[in-house]
């Protein structure tokens, strides 16, 4: 059974339509199948997908990214990916499942792959804590990322969560420092890392395995600091102003490309990842393809020197620094109103009003 959403009603009528005409058994009496009355019923669905789907809002496009059909982490490694070995556990206190883990072959190339998984039903949602990860799985991701990095293995991370599990006892076992530990490690790292954002990429359980050289991002999923009904929720006290807070959180892939956040928006199929699966699969593994090669040639230090100044970089556009090609040693720029401050003529009066203003105090006082 498909999932609709709530602005698909009229795709939903035209495709329960096309099923009614090729199966004609459901009419009353025999029929033929009136293959020309399915083409135009076709042709007319494609054109209305087309013309929902290139208007979409910031709020329209949330709701694609949670589609409940949409493929998950899960379904790409196991398709994009030969010999995936999963490994489990942090080491300190337990397994995540939220988080799939494990090293594998792209393309005879030995790769480590990260995958936030929310989960196909509702048992496995449940299983999974809805891509949620706890504290061990960051931790469980940092011993492998740290494991790759050992033996020169590109890291290749899958982003789809709402963000990490606030619960209590995610706290009182460090969230808040196994997130900080993993955007410290993703940032050391000496491999080439690539991170795929292909649903929701939710606050700081995002960033912590988004932290990489190459930020990719499906054409409808999005990627922000906090949900647009928590946004509002703060900024209105009213979480039905989401479209609003949507808008201004600027988090679908076309605007965080703009703000040069995110380094390539890999395209859907029309209406979605889920309307056709094979040829997201196709776009993903020639993205990854690609990016991979272009750090064949660089070093270690050149990888890490790459990250370090893509990160340094964001929000710099239009700010003080003229070189923003390499930020690696940031260095204190001299701007005119601090010359200006240093200049002796201004010195020259300073000490006189404070001379004077000693002076009017002694006096009247």
């Amino acid at each position: 059974m498909k999932n609709y959403l709530n602005f698909e009603s009229e795709i939903k009528d035209l495709e329960s339509e096309i099923e009614k005409l090729k199966d004609p058994y459901n009419q009353s009496g025999l029929s033929e199948v009136d293959t020309n009355k399915i083409s135009e019923t076709q042709k007319e669905l494609d054109e209305k997908l087309n013309s929902i789907y290139s208007n979409l809002d910031p709020w329209q496009t949330t709701l694609v990214a949670r589609h409940e059909d949409r493929p998950k982490s899960k379904y790409f490694i196991e398709n994009l990916f030969e010999d995936f070995i999963p490994l489990s556990g942090d080491r300190n206190y337990g397994e995540d499942q939220s988080v799939l883990t494990g090293f594998a072959k792209f393309k005879n190339q030995s790769v480590l792959v990260i995958g936030q998984e929310k989960g196909d039903d509702l048992d496995s949602r449940i299983q999974r804590n809805f891509g949620m990860m706890r504290p061990e799985g960051y931790r469980k991701t940092i011993r492998l990322m740290e494991l790759a990095n050992k033996f020169n293995i590109p890291i290749i991370s899958f982003i789809d969560t709402p963000g990490a599990y606030p619960g209590v006892g995610a706290e009182e076992r460090g969230q808040a420092e196994a997130i900080a530990k993993s955007i410290e490690c993703c940032m050391n790292l000496k491999v080439p890392t690539i991170a795929i954002i292909i649903g929701e990429g939710g606050s700081g359980g995002a960033i912590a395995l988004a932290s990489s050289n190459r930020v990719l991002m499906l054409e409808n999923a999005i990627y922000s600091v906090i949900s647009p009904e928590g946004c509002a929720t703060i900024l209105w006290r009213d979480p039905k102003r989401m479209l609003d807070a949507a808008k201004a959180m600027k988090l679908s892939a076309k605007d965080l490309l703009e703000l040069k956040i995110i380094d390539e928006i890999i395209s859907e199929p029309v209406g979605g990842a889920h309307r056709d699966k094979n040829i997201m699969l196709k776009n993903i593994r020639e993205s990854i393809s690609k990016n991979l090669e272009l750090f064949q040639t660089m070093s270690s230090t050149e990888i890490f020197n790459d990250r370090k100044n893509k990160f340094l970089k964001i929000g710099r556009n239009q700010g003080f620094i003229s070189d923003n090609e390499n930020l690696i040693s940031l260095k204190e720029e001299k701007n005119k109103f601090i010359e200006i401050i240093k200049s002796k003529k201004v010195l020259h009066y300073g000490i006189i009003s404070i001379f004077v203003l000693t002076f009017l105090l002694i006096y009247f006082l």
